[in-house]
């Protein structure tokens, strides 16, 4: 006896049904969760032996612009979203951000750094930041592995740590009315950092032009925040006065300067005298507070 069409129409679909049940593993969940990330604080260590404070990141008035980044597996990023602290438009709550994942892996990077007009961060990949513009910043950054595993609203939250080291660049003598510029080369690190390790992506070194808006006749006082392409590193600074045009009006160059993540390093000395010499600097290597540098 032949089976009627009904029947055969119920056979077919018990056998697609069957396959698709091959395909799928037992438990597998499908479906998009919302993940609510709050960077908590700013974990600043100071000192050899490390001792830790934290601090809101809507107080700390080094940071101007906060990133939160998920990435897939496979390196897609999911989600990217930049609040600006100055733009109330980017954020409901400084340093909350909520964003919707797929069920799955992910690694989340979420960064804290000062911002200014001009500034351009460029996140690419968990092992990928540079600042494309031409100064670095004092950078604070987290990163962690992340299992999306139910449709349920996951709750996580992010403490991140200062990657740069500081050098601090003071005049002894005071600003002449057409140097009007202060230009700092490095030997090494880079304006590029991995938010997985916190160090520079190379060892290439990189330049810095400061404008300080300092009055003629008064000592300059400029920072910058090299990423270090190992903990520690020893490099040659060269620090030249500009005029308005860019000029070269005075080069002094400081061989061997001790350079430490997360500490700072103060070079004094006479930017603006011809003829003194900064072959003969002086180093204190103690890191408590910092390491100054006389040239």
């Amino acid at each position: 006896m032949k089976p009627t069409l009904p029947l055969l129409a119920l056979a077919v679909v018990a056998l697609l049904f069957a396959a698709c049940s091959k395909d799928r593993e037992p438990g597998t969940v499908t479906g998009t969760a919302k993940v609510h990330v709050t960077f908590s604080d700013f974990a600043i260590s100071q000192g050899e032996i490390p001792s830790k404070s934290a601090e809101d990141p809507a107080n700390y008035t080094g940071v101007g612009a906060m990133t939160l980044a998920f990435y897939a597996s496979d390196g897609t990023e999911m989600c990217e979203i930049t609040q600006l602290k100055s733009d109330a438009t980017t954020y409901t709550t400084f340093g909350e951000f909520d964003c919707s994942l797929p069920v799955g892996n992910y690694t989340m990077v979420a960064l804290g750094y000062a911002y200014y007009d001009g500034d351009v961060l460029d996140l690419t990949s968990p092992t990928a930041a540079v600042f494309t513009s031409e100064r670095p910043r004092e950078m604070f950054c987290y990163t962690q592995s992340v299992t999306v595993t139910s449709t349920a609203q996951l709750n996580l939250t992010a403490t991140l740590n200062r990657i740069n080291a500081k050098v601090i660049l003071v005049s002894t003598d005071g600003r002449p009315a057409e140097a009007t510029k202060i230009r700092t080369t490095y030997s090494g690190g880079s304006k590029g950092f991995n938010p997985t390790t916190g160090l520079a992506t190379d060892d290439l070194g990189f330049s810095q032009t400061n404008n300080p808006a300092t009055s003629v006749g008064a000592t300059v006082s400029v920072n910058i925040y090299p990423f270090l392409y190992t903990d520690e590193e020893t490099m040659t600074v060269t620090i030249e006065a500009l005029d308005a045009s860019d000029n070269v009006l005075i080069t002094k160059t400081v061989p061997n300067v001790p350079l430490k993540r997360n500490r700072q390093t103060t070079l004094t000395g006479a930017v603006y005298t011809p003829g003194s010499s900064s072959a003969g600097f002086q180093l204190e290597t103690d890191w408590l507070p910092g390491t100054t540098v006389t040239f």
